[in-house]
């Protein structure tokens, strides 16, 4: 398999390198997060949930303490940075030596959390929901996943209107990318954003189309794992959405995804492994 070798992002002062493709254990420490697979809700079950992660082959984790998916109303800040805090340590103590991405959406979370051991912001608003949050990111000089978006997880599913989905995507990701770097943020990593104000027929259009959003030249994450653009279509759940979820994966891998963001890490690192063993 032909890999995108020369991009890389600066963690801490040491160069990562995407020379294979990185799966992102996720870690929700919510109760009401879709899929209750990847949810932690006390410190026993944060250690044993990272543990797993880490045993099963995952590059790095991705910890989460307020449910943002379509619909969802956000915990107050307290609450999520009570719980990022405790997983936090947690992470630190089990896997000292882990990449450590903390999802949330607000600057004073994100700055908390790194300071408290966090390397990565992920944050599905792409700045939009804090004003602060890019100027913050830019000051804390740490990588900063930037997803698509529109509106809020309340409002998103009414803002699923594009002319081009595929173009109109890259060109706000674009102008979103150029706002960071004049602001001084250099480590970014794209997030098509698939589920967030997109349809069903959107997201696979945007999925076949990764190809020409690899195009922006940045590390591209793709994080589809048990979303309902598989299970809809199928009439499941996202419990049983685990072999559609490695099929669209695979898919992703094949054009080039640098990041899987996955519930199932032992099924997505198999599943990178067996396609890193195809002759280019």
């Amino acid at each position: 398999m032909k890999l995108i070798q020369d991009l890389s992002i600066n963690i801490r002062g040491r160069l990562r390198y995407f020379n294979r493709p990185w799966i992102m254990g996720i870690l929700n420490v919510t109760d009401n997060s879709f899929f209750a697979g990847c949810r932690a809700s006390d410190e026993h079950a944060v250690a044993d949930r990272i543990c797993a992660i880490r045993d099963e082959g995952a590059d790095c984790i991705d910890i989460g303490a307020c449910s943002t998916r379509p619909g969802s109303s956000p915990v107050d800040e307290e609450t999520e940075w009570k719980r990022l805090e405790s997983a936090l340590r947690i992470v630190r103590k089990e896997w000292p030596d882990a990449v450590v991405s903390v999802d949330t959406f607000r600057a004073d979370v994100a700055r908390c959390c790194v300071e408290a051991g966090a390397d990565i912001v992920n944050d599905i608003s792409g700045g939009s929901l804090d004003g602060r949050m890019i100027d913050t990111i830019a000051d804390l000089r740490v990588p900063y996943i930037m997803t698509h978006m529109r509106g809020t997880p309340a409002s998103m599913p009414e803002l699923a209107k594009y002319d081009d989905v595929v173009a109109d995507v890259i060109s706000e990701l674009a102008y979103s990318i150029r706002g960071l770097r004049e602001r001084g943020v250099c480590d970014i990593i794209v997030d098509p954003g698939f589920g967030f104000a997109k349809n069903v027929e959107q997201n696979y259009k945007l999925l076949a189309s990764l190809d020409e959003i690899r195009r922006i030249g940045l590390p591209v994450l793709v994080g589809i794992s048990r979303k309902s653009m598989i299970w809809r279509p199928l009439r499941i759940t996202p419990q049983d959405a685990l072999p559609g979820t490695i099929a669209l994966d695979t898919f992703a891998l094949l054009h080039g995804a640098n990041i899987l963001r996955v519930h199932d890490v032992a099924a997505a690192v198999q599943a990178r492994d067996v396609i890193l063993n195809i002759p280019d």
